[in-house]
């Protein structure tokens, strides 16, 4: 379309004095929101970085505020005495407590319609917590177990929506949950809406929380650990042409095995200690492939009673990546990689041909960098390259974990 015209496609929101403000003038966008840049962005929801997109997508965005507002009206320290019902301090009174006590995975459940709410609270628990040696982990998107499928290090927070078709089953595993013993906090949502309330509440409870366990949870220390090593890799990719092969580690029953070997199943009454296993998977999201990795993950709890996560990469960077390096160390992270399935090329600056790199490379510059910057964190990293054959990989990696190492 030519410089003249592109620009009026794209719409940016952003920091005032940006790369991407500048970039937004240069090119002439059709439009540009300057957020507060005191927000921090996981804490963002209500700002334009959440608003700007949910009006576009045609939320009435009067409700959504109407809900929020009430949240922080309740919050008030003016009408909300200290015995009260002020919500986000309870739940986060509930979630630093527990975790002090060893229940530091936080696993949520929700109706299905309430599920990619899950993925921002998996940021902003992960990334605000994670850090000086303490640790919250998110547990998002997990199947529903049994109760004896769990260890006590869980607390379970169940966002149960109203007129759900799938309410009267998940009612029912929730409570035998709670019947067994764990922690369940119901959080009720009359109509979507709701979510205002709940970006309010979450936002809050988790500054108590962080209160609780003594530290900052509004900066992110370790999130830039895992970016410098990639920069590294790019410059010297960008000089030499070529990127390290890095260790990866056989298809076998025996490498898994021996891996994963290394849990630790904590405290048996307070869950103190208790390892996790994280899933990074450095691939191109397709249906079949989130289907083949629910049911690695699935296998992997099944196999071993721990908390299992999945993210892709690179996003997971910028969701879990702080606690990954932050928390007590207790992780297992099992890297994925694949060959990309159509490498593209990266132009240098907009409207120009040339360029530098892929975003195959960049990915696995990415992969990389984060895993040197686990083990230089203390972690414990295994790498599993799936070539072409991505379900394949996976399929074998679960069937493994059925089978004597």
């Amino acid at each position: 379309m030519g410089e003249e015209r592109a620009g009026n496609h794209f719409v940016a929101i952003t920091d005032p004095d940006s790369a991407l403000a500048d970039t937004a003038t240069k090119y002439n966008f059709r439009a540009t929101f300057l957020n507060d840049p005191n927000i921090g962005g996981r804490y963002s929801a209500l700002s334009y970085f959440g608003l700007a997109p949910a009006a576009l997508i045609g939320i009435d965005l009067m409700p959504l505020l109407k809900s929020a507002q009430m949240a922080a009206c309740n919050s008030e320290g003016c009408n909300c005495p200290v015995m009260g019902d002020n919500l986000a301090a309870r739940l986060g009174t509930v979630i630093g407590e527990l975790a002090k006590a060893g229940r530091d995975k936080l696993t949520l459940i929700s109706s299905p319609a309430l599920a990619s709410f899950g993925d921002w609270v998996e940021q902003l628990i992960a990334e605000s917590t994670g850090k000086s040696g303490v640790g919250i982990l998110p547990v998002v998107g997990e199947p529903v177990g049994k109760p004896h499928e769990y260890g006590a290090d869980r607390l379970f927070v169940y966002l149960r929506l109203d007129g759900d078709p799938e309410r009267q089953s998940l009612d029912a595993a929730v409570d035998a949950l709670a019947r067994a013993g764990h922690p369940v906090v119901w959080m009720q949502l009359a109509a979507l809406t709701d979510l205002g309330e709940q970006f309010f509440l979450w936002g809050m409870a988790t500054a108590v929380a962080g209160c609780r366990l003594g530290i900052n949870p509004f900066d992110q220390p370790n999130v830039e650990s895992a970016k410098q090593l990639t920069r590294q890799l790019v410059a010297a990719y960008a000089e030499n042409g070529t990127l390290p092969e890095g260790s990866a580690a056989p298809l076998t029953v025996q490498a898994l095995g021996e891996f994963l070997a290394q849990a630790k199943q904590g405290d048996p009454i307070t869950g103190k200690g208790r390892s996790y296993v994280a899933i990074h998977a450095y691939m191109q999201p397709t249906p079949a492939v989130d289907k083949a990795l629910l049911n690695l993950r699935t296998a992997l709890r099944n196999a071993t009673g721990l908390a299992t996560t999945v993210g892709y990469g690179p996003r997971f960077l910028h969701s879990t990546g702080q606690l990954h390096k932050g928390d007590s160390g207790h992780g297992l992270f099992i890297q994925l990689t694949a060959d990309p399935v159509r490498d593209v090329a990266i132009p240098a600056e907009a409207g120009k041909s040339t360029s530098e790199l892929t975003f195959g490379v960049l990915i696995k510059a990415q992969a990389l960098g984060d895993a040197a910057a686990l083990r230089q964190a203390g972690r414990r990293v295994i790498r599993f390259d799936l070539g072409q054959d991505v379900l394949g990989g996976l399929r074998l990696l679960q069937t493994s974990l059925a089978q004597p190492a």
